[in-house]
């Protein structure tokens, strides 16, 4: 089993910037994927970013160049670092993680662009 606790999330003008973070209640050092997913309203989940255990990284076209996906296995914690936000990138934030074959989903964390 493993818990995932997203947070960071907030409302933020076009431009901004916001740091999401992904506690895991275990060590990540062996969970091979970790991804951030975001779901709008009226709008079927979809990837944002996802990071493996050899750190090997994958982004949606639509946050290339603004969003950077990170872990640290010693803080048992995923990042989604999110910069030049867009009105369209509001959504929940989901953190996954996939372990030996299993799903695990966070609650979500709300990101709200609007000036």
């Amino acid at each position: 089993q493993v818990q995932l606790v997203e947070s960071g999330g907030g409302l933020v003008q076009p431009g901004g910037s916001l740091r999401l973070s992904c506690a895991a209640s275990k060590s990540i050092f062996t969970i091979p994927y970790m991804g951030w997913y975001r779901q709008a309203p009226g709008k079927q989940r979809e990837l944002v970013a996802a990071i493996t255990s050899g750190d090997s990284t994958n982004y949606v076209d639509f946050v290339k160049g603004r969003f950077t996906i990170s872990r640290d296995n010693a803080k048992n914690t995923a990042y989604l670092q999110m910069n030049s936000l867009k009105p369209e990138d509001t959504a929940v934030y989901y953190c996954k993680a996939v372990v030996v074959g299993r799903v695990y989903w966070g609650q979500g964390t709300q990101v709200t662009v609007s000036s």
